[in-house]
Parts: structure tokens; C-alpha cells; sequence
């Protein structure tokens, strides 16, 4: 069976069974490495990728659930040549250290600049609550976030 579906403003089919999840589309036949895997529960927020725009956690939702509709992970965020002005914050702040978690923050953070360009720090702090970030980088995430909406950069 193949799935097919919009990845980062490409059109793709993907050999897959419609209930795997997403992450193992995205990382198996799609070679894609940026949504990592967590937990597998919801609870950490690594695989976060964005469905028609709206968070969704990868590690959860079954690959035949996107059939027709828009994916968008971290990769299609921005290039390197080209970064998004979170990315691009995000390397100012050193904002990460292992950068496990930042793929599904930095998606997490688009929607809301994209929702809120003007974000007060409580705001953000409140957005990126479902996600844990193990290595402690939480405030330079923060002041990366805010960065990125003080440049009034469209997310």
C-alpha cells in the first residue's frame, strides 16, 4: 500500500501500511532524520511535526491519517542557506545542546509566532510546556523564541 501526502511542499507516496506511524515514514522510506523518536507516548514532544498546520505528535499518528493533507517537519522549516528566523535565533542563543527536543520546539514555536507574532515570554513558556528538554537549555529557548518575534520575521 502506498500513502500519499504533501512533506515539506513536495507531493509523496510512501510504501507503507496505513497504520504505522508517521516518525517511521518519515525516518524509514522518507530519510528523513530531523523528528526523532521519544518517548512513543506524547509525553516529550521530539517527534512533533505539523498536519495541515496544526501540531501532531508523529510517534502516535498512524502514516494513513495524513493521506491528502500537509506534513511539515523541521527540515521543511527553513534551509541552511535560508534559515527561518527561528532557526537562525536559535543558533545565536546557542539554544541547544544536544538538540534532541528542538526539531518538535522549534515547530511548536512557528505555530505560535505564526499565531501570536508578539508573544509575552509567559506565552512562550506556556506553548513549549509539552516539551521536554533534558539538557536544561529551557531559558536560551525562551530568549530565542523572543528573538525571533522582537525581528518580526513572518513564521
Amino acid at each position: 500500500m502506498s500513502i500519499t501526502f504533501t512533506l515539506n511542499g513536495a507531493a509523496v507516496a510512501v510504501p507503507i501500511e496505513e497504520e504505522a506511524p508517521l516518525l517511521a515514514a518519515l525516518r524509514g522510506p522518507l530519510g528523513l532524520s530531523g523528528t526523532r523518536f521519544g518517548c512513543g507516548q506524547e509525553q516529550c514532544g521530539a517527534c512533533l511535526v505539523l498536519v495541515d498546520g496544526q501540531p501532531a505528535y508523529g510517534c502516535t499518528l498512524h502514516v494513513g491519517a495524513v493521506a491528502g493533507k500537509r506534513v511539515t517537519t523541521v527540515e521543511g522549516l527553513g534551509t541552511p542557506e535560508a534559515p527561518h528566523a527561528l532557526q537562525a535565533a536559535f543558533l545565536e542563543f546557542q539554544a541547544g545542546q544536544c538538540g534532541f527536543c528542538l526539531s518538535g520546539i522549534l515547530l511548536r514555536a512557528a505555530v505560535l509566532l505564526r499565531d501570536n507574532p508578539d508573544p509575552s515570554e509567559d506565552e512562550v513558556r506556556a506553548a513549549l510546556d509539552p516539551h521536554l528538554c533534558r539538557c536544561g537549555s529551557q531559558n536560551r529557548i525562551i530568549r530565542a523564541v523572543l528573538r525571533a518575534a522582537a525581528q518580526g520575521q513572518p513564521a
